[in-house]
């Protein structure tokens, strides 16, 4: 059986980092501040996700197919996964796709002042 390691503390929903590295054939431990790829913080559903995209080389009909899932599925789950991932979708316009929540998300981190938050929130 297969443990993987898991991106987010199961109590308080905080990125997990890692602070041991051990090497099983001679025991060699290394200790420190390690941080984890983008792809460890995703949930497991929206990994698997990720690698059927891969496989069927991006192409969303072959998703769709594999999946068994509808294009606003497919589009939306997209949309989760690079915001997951630090990144911001934009739709078939080029503007910025946030919810609510994302956009007071954005403002508490200080990524947006609070007159584009005002702006983005007014455009809802």
């Amino acid at each position: 059986m297969h443990k993987h390691v898991i991106g987010h503390c199961p109590i308080c929903d905080t990125h997990l980092k890692v602070t041991t590295l051990s090497c099983p054939s001679c025991k060699t431990e290394i200790k420190g501040d390690f941080e984890l790829s983008k792809f460890n913080y995703l949930a497991k559903n929206q990994l698997y996700f990720v690698e059927m995209f891969i496989k069927n080389q991006g192409n969303i009909k072959r998703l769709e197919k594999d999946l068994n899932i509808s294009y606003p599925t497919v589009k939306k789950t997209l949309d989760e996964i690079i915001l997951a991932l630090g990144y911001t979708p934009f739709d078939d316009e080029q503007k910025e796709v946030l919810t609510k929540e994302q956009i007071l998300e954005k403002l508490a981190r200080k990524e947006i002042s609070k007159e584009d938050a005002l702006k983005k929130l007014g455009g809802l």
